[in-house]
Order: structure tokens, then C-alpha cells, then sequence
């Protein structure tokens, strides 16, 4: 029996410098499987010839062995420097169904020192600061002993001339224009505009999300409570840019996204920082409009705008301070809906794990005064491991994983209570949605009569989290950044609960007062209910037919989707203008947000659809259905404390996966070293040759669709294994498939093609 499976990616993409030109490769390989999915569900064959049809055929395949319907859907990207850029086109790409194709010719064409050096920076004329040769020879003799056969002599000739040209350019200033960066990124975007598109790649209401880090390099004071004194100021320089379209489509206006790509990949002396000045001279250049411009600035440098320091802002690199963005990704998981079975990748692209800014010093020498200021200053910081952010992912799927096992583990005594609680011979009927109803409320009473004194303590626990989701969603609503109006927020809407007629109890049941809150604003409740019963119906598939099982999997994930849909922000705009003029009583905008959120309606609805599928199941299954559906207050009481409150939407633990050249070795083994050229000069070597950019661009695409099919086999049910050697052959077929398509593109390589054929077998 088919069952349907959605295959979740949110990407964090690393900075790089000029090995931006591969992780290009690989976040085309992601944007290709995106186009495949959606050709897969949809019925259609991709139209071009290239890895979309390995693709096909792969979740065609799985499909026919495994019963298994898999959508793969990118849906989150956070992005520092170089992995920002990338992440703004294959963000722009996902969101409009532009094609990504233009992107390559400009990669190869203008990543290139001398496209890039400002004009008033370059050397005026060959003899200009020769004394600076010398430099640059030494400079190359350091690159050249890492060029390996697969690039011609030519381009070592290549490199000792942009290498010279660009050691006696400007010195003390950024050799890079930023107008001419800027330019450049907005002839991508136009480029990408100009392929057309052919409609969002993520299904209707599957929100994208697009996280851009970027460096405050003069900072902005942010409040901290202490307790002594009450309030001090620290100066914060960490910023991240958001940009979503709330699974709608209308992702931004251009002139955002290069805004953010533009400032995040202004690697500190080789470009000068980023300015608004700076965009607003060349887009009147342009003669572009920016009708979002004020919007977007109180979005993006709320504190400056608050204060009318925009125009003073200045950004630099994203990588400076958070070189792997993982935290805007894992926020978002917040808002995501789920109409059918997750399976949550983050996915973390890092083009040169563990190369560092070595500067001549080997690991059995102590660094010298210089190499400590200039690893102190430059590299540690954006080479700190990701250990923290793995943690506390691994510790999310941990609890997770206990949730689960606890509550596979009191099922029997859940089923039980729940049975001594009604006649059993009212599961043998259909029942009907006023029965769901009554059921529902007697059960809630049961739960918290028979639970003791540990239901006051899980009581107040969920008030806690339904005051938080509130304060969270007001704050979001508003549009108001900054921590310190969130925590104005919930201290207003906390006082105005508790101040509720006959106050919040649960002393051996719920008050009359805590009921009518919980019924108005828990939203958590409902949907943590929604997806255990989903999880049980995934266990007892097997039992029912395809016509049973199609309509318990819709009426539970509509059901879930409409109490999402009430938890997402753009649901509640309305009150935006009540939000912002909240100052002390929340009360009344409390009413309007129970109005706006109407959950006594959802449930109603929620009722009718699980009493229309419930009746047409046969006995032995209906009955663990419905005694999940209601023993559901028992098992939130044993597992809530676990979740420590946490309104968890996308309920399963989530996997990490790393794309990097270590991680791809069906064709050749030994990382980086191994294949790119861009790592050479501290990472700036593909800006030198145009043979490294296309170099390493290959193999991106080849590393993008190798760990891509990987990850798409390892979505697979522990159960279920491909035949031996078939993922071997399915990776063969689409690195064919990238060298036919890339084999008259890429001429400043002869010979690599036919190598790489020869390697591949």
C-alpha cells in the first residue's frame, strides 16, 4: 500500500570565499531535485535532459518497491557570505520557478579578479608598483605547488597575471568595487528573470523561508535584564535577514535580495563594507524603482530605524560572526504545516571542512605574534565547530525519541482507562462528531481526576506555553523587532491571565476559568493530538485499504493543517495596529485574538472529518484510533514535562546530513584537496582562472547530485533496501548525465571531461 512522505530540507550553507563557484554546483543539483519532485507528483517528465531524470526515475523506484510516494521539498535556506549568495539565488529559484542556468555562465564569467577589482584600484598601467612583483611571485610559487594534472599549463599562466595585477592594486583599500559587486548581482537576478519561470517548486501553502546572516560592523545596543542592575546595555552585531512568502509565493523585491547578498558577502579588506547609500546610487543608476524600501529597512535594521540611523549602517561579511547559520533554521520549524509523514533533514553544505588560515606555521610550531592576531581576528571565528548546534538538535530529536517510546510504553493502561471510561459498545457504532465532542470532554475530566497532584504541575506547564505561543505570535504580528518588546509582551498578556475572573487552578481539575482559556488559546494541545493519531495511523496502514487509509490521512492532516494555518503570523495582521499600541491592558486584545484564532469552530470541524473517516473503517481499527484520539489527555500529562513545553509541529526527530567533498568519494576519493582549486590563496583561488571556477563548478554539480541521491536512500524505511549496486549505478547514470550537459560549456578545461568519464566507469 502507497503512503505518502515528504522528504524536508532545511539547508544551511557555509561561507567560502571563491568556492562559492561549487557550492553554485551543488545548489544546482538541490534546485534540479526540487524541479523533479514536483515533475514526479504531478505526472509531468522534466523536459530538459539532464540529472532531473535520474531523479525521476529514483522516487519513481522507490515508489514501485517500497510503496513509498516521496516529495522532496527544500524549504528552509540560512546562509553566511559566500553559501548567502547562493542561498538568495536558490531561494529566488525555489519561490518563483526560475531556472538557475544563467547563474553558471555568469559564475564562470564575472567570479573573476578582474571583473571584480574596482577600476580606481587596479594597477594603471604593467609597470605599475613593480616593486610589488617580487610579492606576488612569492604568492603564486605557494599556489602553484597545488595545482594538480587536471588543470592545462595555461592556466598557470592565467594566475601568475590576475595574481600580479591584483598584488599591485589599491593597497589599504578593498581591491573589489562594491558598486561593481552590486551590479553584478542584480544582472544575476535580472538573468534569472529573464529565463522566466514556470511556477513555485514547493507545493500551495509550504512556506519558504530564506535566513541571510550579516555583520552590523558598528553594532546596536541591545537591553539585557539582570537582576542587579535591573537593565544594562550590550552591543550587539549579529543580524539576520528574513525573508519568507508564507507558501503563497512573492518572495521580494529584487532589490532586497541583493541587498542581503551584497552585504553578506562582504569579506572583510577585499570588499569595501555595505552601505544603503551604496544600493540606492545604483539602482538610480539603474533607474530601478524600490517600492518596498521603508518596509524592508524597519524589517531588516530596526534599531537603526527606529533612531533614523539607516543611512549609516554599516555591513560587512555574515561570516565574520556566524559563519554556519543554524539557529534562524531551527526557529523556523515553528510555522511549518504537515498534511502527510516528515522526515526533517538539516543539511549543512561546507565546501573546505577543517582547512584553516595557516600563514606559515605548522602544527608542530607555536604561531608567532602575527599568526595569533590574525587567527584571533580572522579565521577562529569563522571556523568555530557547529558542535553546539548539533547538540541541541540531537538533543530535540532525543526528547523526541523518549516522547515516543514513553507513550508506545503506557499505551495498554491509557487504552484501558479509556475503555472503563465508556460502554465498549459504543466503539463498535460509527460515531458521530457531537459523540467526538462529549467523548472528548469526559475523557479531559478523566485525565485530570486520575492523574492526582501531577496535573496542577502539567496544568500550569501548559499555561506557561499557551502564554508564550501568544506573546511569541502578538510580537511577530506587530512587526516590532528586538527582545525587549517581547518581553513587554508577555509580561502584559501573563498579567492578563492571571488576572482572569477566578484565576488559572488545577487543584484536582481544571477551573472553570483555566478551561475557558485553554479552549480559546491551546493551540499546542490540538496539534499535538492530531499528530499522535497520525503516528498511530501510520502503524496500523497495513489493516486498512487504500479508499480507508486516503480518508483517515486527509480528514487528520486537514484538520491539522487549519489549527497550523491559525498559528501562523499572517493569519492575525489584522491586529497589527491593536499589537502595537499594546501597553498595559492585553485583555481586550486577548478577545480578538480568541476571535481570530476561533478554535471552538476547528474543533467542531475537526470532529465532523474525524467522524466521517471514522466511519468507514472496519472495528479493529476505528477502536486503537479512537482510543488514541481520546486517551490523548493521558499521554499529554506523562510526555508534556518531557517536551519541557514545547509545542513541537514537526513532531518526528530530525537527521543531519553534511554536503562536502570528503562526504562524495564514488568518483575520487581525498575532499577537497583532492578536487577543488578554489581552496588555494586561502580560498580565493577560483577568482584567479576561470579554469578553476569551472573546475570546481563541476564538481559541485557531481558532489551535489552524489550526496543528494544518498540522502533521498536514506529516507528509506529501515526495512527496505535497493538491490545491491543500484545506488551505485543510479550515481553513475547522473554523473553521465552532468558531464554530457556540461561538456561544451566548459572549455577552459580540456581533457577533464574525458578523465572524469574514465574515472566514473
Amino acid at each position: 500500500m502507497t503512503r505518502e512522505k515528504e522528504l524536508r530540507m532545511a539547508l544551511v550553507c557555509y561561507g567560502g570565499i571563491s568556492l562559492a563557484v561549487y557550492m553554485h554546483g551543488i545548489t544546482k543539483e538541490i534546485w534540479r531535485l526540487a524541479r523533479a519532485s514536483r515533475a514526479f507528483h504531478s505526472g509531468r517528465s522534466p523536459h530538459v535532459k539532464s540529472t532531473e531524470h535520474i531523479y525521476c526515475g529514483l522516487l519513481s523506484e522507490i515508489e514501485k518497491d517500497a510503496d513509498i510516494r516521496l516529495r522532496v521539498l527544500p524549504d528552509i535556506v540560512a546562509g553566511a557570505s559566500a553559501g548567502g549568495i547562493n542561498g538568495v539565488f536558490l531561494a529566488q529559484a525555489l519561490a518563483t520557478g526560475q531556472s538557475l542556468e544563467p547563474l553558471t555562465q555568469l559564475w564562470l564569467d564575472v567570479a573573476d579578479v578582474e571583473a571584480l577589482i574596482d577600476p580606481e584600484a587596479a594597477p594603471s598601467h604593467r609597470f605599475a608598483k613593480a616593486w610589488a612583483l617580487p610579492i606576488a611571485w612569492m604568492a603564486q610559487r605557494r599556489g602553484a605547488a597545488r595545482v594538480d594534472e587536471l588543470v592545462d599549463s595555461e592556466a598557470r599562466a592565467e594566475v601568475e597575471k590576475k595574481l600580479s595585477h591584483f598584488v599591485r592594486s589599491r593597497w589599504f583599500e578593498p581591491p573589489f568595487g562594491g558598486e561593481r559587486f552590486t551590479n553584478l548581482v542584480l544582472d544575476a537576478l535580472a538573468a534569472m528573470a529573464e529565463s522566466g519561470g514556470d511556477g513555485r517548486l514547493l507545493p500551495a501553502g509550504q512556506p519558504l523561508d530564506l535566513f541571510v546572516t550579516v555583520t552590523d560592523f558598528r553594532g546596536h545596543p541591545e537591553r539585557l535584564e539582570l537582576n542587579s542592575p535591573p537593565e544594562v546595555l550590550e552591543t550587539e552585531h549579529r543580524l539576520v535577514i528574513p525573508f519568507t512568502d508564507h507558501g503563497t509565493g512573492g518572495f521580494a523585491d529584487p532589490a532586497e535580495l541583493v541587498f542581503a547578498a551584497r552585504a553578506t558577502s562582504s569579506f572583510p579588506g577585499a570588499f569595501p563594507p555595505f552601505t544603503i547609500a551604496e544600493l540606492d546610487k545604483v539602482l538610480a543608476d539603474r533607474d530601478m524603482a524600490w517600492p518596498t524600501r521603508d518596509a524592508f529597512l524597519q524589517r531588516a535594521l530596526p534599531r537603526q530605524y527606529a533612531v533614523n540611523a539607516v543611512d549609516s549602517a554599516v555591513l560587512i561579511d555574515g561570516s565574520v560572526l556566524v559563519n554556519a547559520p543554524f539557529r534562524p533554521a531551527i526557529d523556523a520549524l515553528r510555522e511549518r504545516p504537515a498534511r502527510r509523514e516528515i522526515d526533517r533533514r538539516f543539511i549543512y553544505i561546507d565546501p573546505s571542512p577543517g582547512a584553516g588560515f595557516h600563514f606559515g606555521t605548522t602544527a608542530a610550531q607555536s604561531p608567532g605574534f602575527f599568526q595569533t592576531i590574525i587567527g584571533a581576528i580572522s579565521e577562529i571565528p569563522r571556523q568555530q565547530p557547529i558542535r553546539d548546534n548539533l547538540e541541541e538538535i540531537q538533543e530535540r530529536s532525543k526528547r523526541i525519541e523518549n516522547m515516543r517510546a514513553i507513550t508506545q510504553s503506557i499505551r495498554p493502561e491509557v487504552e484501558t482507562q479509556i475503555e472503563s471510561l465508556f460502554d465498549y459498545t459504543l466503539f463498535m457504532d460509527s460515531p458521530t462528531a457531537t459523540r467526538l465532542k462529549n467523548w472528548r470532554i469526559k475523557a479531559q475530566n478523566a485525565a485530570a481526576a486520575k492523574s492526582g497532584y501531577a496535573y496542577a504541575a502539567y496544568g500550569h506547564l501548559k499555561v506557561a506555553g499557551v502564554i508564550d505561543l501568544i506573546s511569541n505570535l502578538l510580537h511577530a504580528v506587530g512587526g516590532e523587532t528586538g527582545p525587549d518588546r517581547l518581553i513587554r509582551i508577555r509580561q502584559v498578556v501573563e498579567a492578563a491571565v492571571r488576572a482572569r475572573d477566578g484565576g488559572l487552578t488545577f487543584a484536582g481539575k481544571a477551573s472553570e476559568s483555566a478551561i475557558l482559556f485553554l479552549r480559546s488559546f491551546d493551540l499546542g494541545f490540538r496539534i499535538r493530538r492530531l499528530r499522535l493519531v497520525a503516528r498511530r495511523l501510520a502503524e496500523l496502514e497495513e489493516d486498512l485499504s487504500e479508499e480507508q487509509l486516503t480518508a483517515a490521512r486527509d480528514a487528520i492532516y486537514d484538520a491539522l493543517a487549519a489549527y497550523l494555518e491559525a498559528k501562523r503570523t499572517d493569519t492575525h495582521l489584522a491586529l497589527r495596529r491593536d499589537v502595537r499600541s499594546l501597553h498595559n491592558d492585553a485583555a481586550p486584545l486577548l478577545e480578538k485574538l480568541a476571535a481570530s484564532l476561533n478554535l471552538k469552530d476547528l474543533d467542531d470541524d475537526t470532529d465532523a472529518k474525524l467522524a466521517a473517516a471514522f466511519a468507514g473503517m472496519a472495528k479493529d481499527v476505528k477502536r486503537p484510533l479512537l482510543l488514541t484520539y481520546l486517551g490523548f489527555p493521558f499521554f499529554d500529562v506523562a510526555t508534556l514535562p518531557l517536551l519541557q513545553g514545547e509545542g513541537l509541529d514537526e513532531f518526528d526527530p530530525i537527521k543531519v546530513d553534511r554536503i562536502a567533498p570528503e562526504d562524495a568519494a564514488a568518483i575520487r576519493s581525498g575532499g577537497a584537496e583532492a578536487t577543488l582549486k578554489g581552496i588555494q590563496f586561502n580560498s580565493f583561488g577560483a577568482f584567479f582562472s576561470r579554469a578553476y571556477r569551472e573546475n570546481d563548478y563541476l564538481w559541485g554539480r557531481l558532489h551535489g547530485a552524489e550526496r543528494m541521491i544518498d540522502i533521498i536512500v536514506s529516507a528509506l524505511p529501515p526495512r527496505v533496501r535497493m538491490k545491491p549496486g543500484r545506488v551505485a549505478a543510479i550515481k553513475r547514470s547522473a554523473f553521465h548525465a552532468i558531464l554530457d550537459e556540461e561538456e561544451a560549456r566548459l572549455t577552459a578545461v580540456p581533457g577533464m571531461i574525458d578523465a572524469l568519464r574514465r574515472e566514473v566507469g
